[in-house]
């Protein structure tokens, strides 16, 4: 008898239903629930009395699942056309969200004594917001159609573009790639998310069109083996997979979109849980305590340039001060990204992964906080100038 594949079992069911509980729990009090399921991640996790041995491997395919049907999803809300006129007029927001963010990350690596190349891996953990962290919030409060939203969205496609040139680069420096290489590398990447933008932008129509079906079986079996193919391709390219996964939901259009929303949504929601959990249960609390005091620190400084960051691209869309606040909180948490920066530098600097576990962990909290009541947190009216006379 395969008892290892019992325990599987019993471990995922076990979990599935105590997710069910945080669900039920966070609705009750008001409050998403995905910091929830970080907080049970984090409970699971390393050292605890329910470690989830048998099934961390499938949690962790789970988990990058979750975050290509959050993007992907997400993708669903806009088209092709609204996307790269959205990113064009957000550059400008992009290079400043890109200052203010980066910055503090360096300054504080310097400040600990890291090396100059790990403080630049610091700055990379500070500067990128979670996309499917955002795209979850966005989600579960319907906000989906509110005009900061596709703002948001802009800067979150123009960070993630930034990692295209940002993750080849320092990994090239950090394992002693020639300059060639890592150019190679870089062009590849950036070629690669051309291309799928540039088939959206052409073909997006088309491809709707032959990928609607009658049969709900056989459009569920071609929406997600369709994304997961690309995103996967995207990943091997050296590009993010949720930015393949939100530009294959930005190609889709028509009849076809109502369609895979709700056949993708129950999915969406399971698996977007059990990406929180496995974010969570890869933190050895253990480290924590010895890097918080710095953790909550950087992070202090990085909500106040990250609402900055929001509000400077929301008032150049010429959105409304309480949408700026909105816009700012919502780049506030971060996620998946930061941890895989941090991994890149812990065999050279074994604090960073503990710090950057730390304070993702502190941003996710406040971020979903904040955006969930940003409405009710009142902004100090505008003075007037006297009218002259």
């Amino acid at each position: 008898m395969d008892t290892g594949g019992d325990l599987l079992v019993i471990e995922l069911g076990a979990l599935v239903l105590a997710l069910a509980v945080v669900a039920r729990l966070a609705r009750r009090i008001g409050l998403p629930a995905l910091p929830l399921y970080l907080l049970a991640g984090l409970v699971l996790g390393e050292g605890s009395l329910f470690e989830l041995d048998a099934s961390e491997d499938f949690i962790e395919v789970g988990a990058e699942i979750g975050v290509i049907l959050m993007l992907l999803m997400l993708g669903l809300e806009f088209s092709t056309h609204e996307l790269i006129n959205n990113v064009r007029r957000s550059t400008l927001a992009g290079v400043a969200d890109l200052v203010l963010n980066f910055t503090p990350g360096f300054v504080a690596g310097l400040i600990l004594g890291f090396d100059p190349v790990v403080a630049v891996l610091l700055g990379g953990v500070t500067y990128i917001s979670s996309s499917g962290i955002v795209a979850k919030l966005v989600a579960d409060l319907d906000r989906i159609g509110n005009h900061e939203t596709s703002v948001v969205l802009s800067v979150l496609v123009i960070e993630d573009l930034a990692m295209v040139l940002y993750l080849p680069i320092v990994s090239g420096v950090l394992f002693g790639g020639s300059a060639v290489s890592t150019t190679v590398t870089v062009a590849i990447s950036l070629a690669a998310v051309l291309g799928v933008l540039g088939v959206a932008y052409l073909l997006g129509d088309r491809l709707s069109a032959i990928a609607l079906s009658q049969s709900s079986e056989a459009l569920l079996l071609t929406l997600l083996g369709g994304t997961l193919l690309v995103a996967g391709i995207a990943g091997r390219l050296g590009v993010s997979t949720a930015v393949g996964a939100f530009v294959v939901g930005v190609a889709l259009s028509g009849d076809i979109v109502s369609h895979a929303r709700g056949l993708l949504l129950p999915l969406r929601n399971l698996f977007a849980a059990v990406f929180f959990v496995f974010f969570g249960l890869k933190v050895d609390l253990g480290l924590i305590p010895g890097v918080a005091v710095a953790a909550l620190a950087i992070a202090a400084v990085t909500v106040a340039t990250k609402i900055a960051s929001g509000w400077i691209a929301a008032a150049r869309a010429g959105i409304g001060r309480p949408g700026r606040l909105r816009a700012g909180a919502a780049l506030i948490a971060h996620g998946e990204f930061s941890i895989v920066i941090a991994e890149l530098g812990i065999a050279r600097e074994s604090d960073l992964g503990a710090l950057a576990a730390a304070y993702v962990i502190v941003l996710t909290l406040v971020g979903a906080v904040l955006y969930q009541f940003a409405d009710s947190i009142t902004l100090p009216a505008r003075k007037r100038r006297p009218a002259r006379a």
